[in-house]
């Protein structure tokens, strides 16, 4: 398996792998290794990439390979057609499952990438899309039927009922971006990733269904294999859940051909084979991960381990953390600390959420009820433990240290046990990141403005959200915000508002400044509406308005009238700290600026992300030494050159998150 993985890696992987066989053959290993290393020198030959796509119109019959997704700019899909894969940005109204014929008409362009683990040529703006027909493989016709008889016993998909389907087939797209990335801190998300427990559960039931048909094992055996492609269709293929069916077909064959296979041979022989079919699932992360927690699970099962069963599946739980620990860290930056605590409490309610919503599915409604209200606590169980402590490298290699000591030299165990309780309870109490105590953090949040403000002694506010949720809600986790005195928006641009209506209902908000009239957006309208269920307090800001956040004091400069331009409709703010100051100038252009000119601050945030809209003489005359852009990637040409020069020019120091990521600045 370790071959064939090695082997994958086009260039070096060739000749690593001929060096190992030549060996092997010498100290004449097993066939299953033999066959792996085989498996390594055809991936290495047969790995290839894909040539971008020509830009130009595009009119041509398809495959989809995935059903419709809904992306942050619409729906999207991933359809195949003669040039080979494309991603297909969709019409609003668009609607098809994976394995659906359809035609597209539209225009190419952009590079050729990976989404979703899998590889494209080229985008496709797609302006007229029609269904043609149904799948042609009764498989994936079978497997949509089962996908969609789980959907509509599900629907409405919300909250338990979203992860719910999550768990039965893989279907998150009911779950709230935020959610998934709480699950994903919790250490959780393996639980939607359909894996062998899912197969195991559905070969059960299959059983069950197929009545005098499954008895027997050789009978059941064939069943097993019929039934599993159709599983796997309707789970769409996920590596996960092909690396689980791969590995309970070779345990079915082996049983149907009276020939038993020890875990460890079918784990290699399964990885071997599907390395072989398809050497790109080298780089898809979900199989990555899932071949080291099945390799994780294995290895903590055989662990010499006293005590009840808790004390086993914590081990199991412990090992495979350990496992794909590297992964997680390579691939998301950080480990959550306590998700074998958070595995524990949650897998029985997994499998108990599971066998009711199955059972749901197929029989009474109200025993998938029950099973939705499970998943329900599990959200809430991952909603919590998102806020646990993340490790990073050198966290994991003191865990990891400590644990190989603590195999090989048993009478330190009571010393290590104390040292790594220390080492939680210090995670538990300090953030992961440090907050200026007073001052201000603008936050890296891509293209748009996110902005902390700390009082100190636990007191914070936020000038705006960012353009995404998940950003936003992770960073002030890692910083150790668990409320907000104050939240401002600026004004109505998605880069500023979307983040916040994200928040709202996660993070306790005290009070919130808005002053958009007459200006609207979708995303500004979302804000007010989740602002309105969930009873926040919304306040227009005037001029002069000040409120005092701890040492800050958080006065406002503007607007000073309405605007036509939303952009001058930006609420500007004066954060004053004990020894110097700092203004939040929104994303406000020329216009404002002029009657806004006697403003002067020692520290800039740079309006609109450092666009060409700001008059030079006032970025001069604010007389900051320092200026801090909020910009992430962008085809806008933001930050403009001459904006630096202005302010470089001026005295002013120039700093960007874009470059330097957070961007901290004491006020004390």
């Amino acid at each position: 398996m370790l071959l064939s993985w090695i082997g994958a890696w086009p260039g070096w992987g060739l000749l690593v792998s001929v060096g190992v066989v030549l060996c092997l053959a010498v100290w004449g290993r097993t066939l299953v290794v033999l066959v792996a290393s085989t498996a390594a020198l055809v991936s290495s030959l047969t790995a290839t990439s894909l040539e971008p796509l020509a830009p130009g119109r595009v009119e041509a019959r398809g495959v989809m390979v995935t059903d419709v997704l809904e992306g942050r700019f619409g729906p999207y899909a991933l359809i195949e057609l003669d040039a080979g894969p494309v991603l297909a940005d969709l019409p609003p109204e668009a609607a098809a499952s994976r394995g659906d014929v359809v035609e597209v008409e539209g225009l190419a362009g952009g590079e050729s990438g990976t989404i979703r683990g899998e590889r494209h040529r080229g985008v496709v703006d797609v302006g007229s899309f029609r269904v043609v027909a149904g799948p042609s493989s009764p498989i994936q016709r079978w497997g949509n039927a089962m996908r969609d008889r789980v959907i509509d016993r599900l629907t409405p998909l919300e909250g338990g009922r979203a992860l719910l389907a999550g768990f039965l087939v893989g279907d998150t797209s009911g779950v709230d971006e935020i959610d998934q990335s709480a699950m994903r801190r919790a250490g959780l998300s393996h639980y939607t990733a359909v894996s062998g427990s899912n197969v195991a559960l559905f070969l059960g039931l299959l059983y069950v269904v197929a009545g005098p048909i499954g008895v027997g094992p050789r009978r059941r055996a064939v069943v097993g294999l019929l039934g599993l492609p159709v599983f796997a269709a309707a789970t769409r293929f996920e590596p996960s859940v092909v690396r689980a069916s791969a590995m309970a077909a070779l345990g079915l064959g082996g049983r149907l051909i009276g020939m038993a296979m020890e875990a460890w041979q079918v784990l290699a022989a399964a990885v071997t084979g599907l390395l072989l079919l398809d050497p790109t699932l080298i780089h898809n992360t979900g199989f990555q991960l899932s071949v080291a927690a099945t390799a994780g699970v294995m290895v903590g099962a055989r662990w010499p381990v006293a005590g009840s069963r808790v004390n086993r599946t914590l081990a199991v739980t412990v090992a495979a953390q350990a496992v794909v620990a590297p992964l997680l860290l390579i691939h998301f930056g950080l480990v959550p600390l306590l998700s074998p605590l958070a595995n524990l409490v949650a897998a029985p309610l997994v499998a108990m959420a599971t066998v009711l919503g199955a059972v749901g599915v197929i029989g009474p409604g109200f025993v998938g009820d029950i099973g939705a209200w499970l998943a329900g606590i599990v959200l809430g169980l991952a909603r919590v433990a998102s806020a646990w402590p993340q490790i990073g490298w050198p966290g994991l290699g003191i865990i990891l240290t400590a644990l190989l000591v603590h195999l090989r030299f048993r009478r330190w165990r009571g010393q290590l046990a104390v040292v790594a309780a220390l080492a939680v309870v210090w995670s538990v109490l300090g953030p992961v990141r440090s907050v200026p105590d007073p001052g201000v953090v603008v936050l890296d949040v891509g293209q748009g403005d996110a902005i902390l403000l700390s009082g100190g002694q636990g007191r914070f506010a936020l000038v705006d959200g960012g353009p995404d949720p998940v950003i936003l809600v992770e960073a002030l986790q890692e910083y150790g915000v668990r409320d907000l005195d104050l939240v401002v928006l600026t004004h109505v641009h998605a880069d500023h508002a979307t983040g916040l209506a994200g928040l709202v209902g996660r993070v306790p908000i005290g009070l919130v400044w808005a002053r958009t009239a007459p200006h609207e957006t979708s995303a500004s309208a979302e804000l007010i509406r989740v602002l309105g269920e969930n009873r926040v307090e919304v306040s227009e800001p005037r001029v002069g308005e000040s409120l005092q956040l701890g040492a800050l004091n958080v006065t406002v400069e503007g607007p000073l009238r309405t605007y036509a331009s939303p952009n001058d409709q930006s609420v500007v703010l004066t954060v004053a700290g004990p020894g110097r100051a700092m203004l939040l100038s929104g994303d406000i252009e020329t216009i404002a600026q002029a009657e806004l000119g006697h403003l002067r601050a020692d520290v800039l945030k740079v309006p609109h992300q450092g666009a060409a809209t700001s008059d030079p003489d006032w970025l001069e005359q604010v007389g900051s030494s320092v200026a801090v852009i909020s910009v992430g990637p962008n085809d806008f040409g933001h930050p403009a050159d001459w904006v630096i020069t202005t302010l470089e020019e001026s005295g002013a120091t120039v700093i960007r998150t874009d470059v330097a990521g957070d961007v901290v600045v004491p006020l004390g």
